[in-house]
């Protein structure tokens, strides 16, 4: 996996421990002297894995302790710039995904990590265990590309714009 580390801007950095009620110090950041907080490679990976982890689990209550353990209360997931849901929508819409997509697994190609900000790069596989994005059950499996752009505030992710391609994978459970 080739991961690279941006750091726009930053020429100086108080090395500071950061806490606060609800922020993971294991994951905290470090704080710029403006105040901005800013994160390395091991602190952003530390705190997507369970993320992904979330989207990959295998039941309802994995998604549930898996998305909540690195998410603020307030976080929330953006599909669009003007359509976005709180944490309770998505640990709902993806505990039903479970049963719908039951290998799903997500592989990060690339992180990039500038400020508070984890950029991930990351494909998605899986084969519906029915009907699924309006496509008849066929036993055709997908791969989907991911853009994802997820803030950090206090420790925890605050939100994430993200991007999956999939109407590709519905050309692709239809054979085309």
């Amino acid at each position: 996996m080739s991961n690279r580390i941006c750091r726009l801007g930053i020429l100086s950095i108080l090395v500071l421990p950061f806490s606060s009620g609800g922020a993971n110090p294991a994951i905290a950041a470090d704080i710029r002297a403006d105040g901005q907080y800013v994160l390395n490679e091991d602190r952003a990976k530390s705190l997507i894995g369970p993320f992904y982890k979330a989207l990959t689990a295998k039941s309802e209550k994995e998604v549930e302790e898996h998305l909540t353990s690195v998410t603020s209360l307030g976080w929330t997931s953006c599909a669009t710039n003007d359509s976005c849901e709180d944490r309770k929508s998505v640990i709902s819409r993806w505990s039903r995904r479970v049963h719908a997509v039951p290998d799903m697994k997500w592989e990060f190609k690339e992180i990039i990590v500038t400020g508070n900000k984890i950029i991930v790069r990351g494909e998605g596989t899986g084969t519906p265990s029915g009907d699924f994005l309006g496509v008849p059950y066929s036993g055709r499996s997908f791969r989907i590309l991911a853009i994802d752009v997820h803030t950090v505030e206090q420790g925890l992710l605050s939100s994430i714009f993200h991007v999956e391609d999939w109407a590709g994978a519905a050309r692709q459970l239809r054979g085309q």
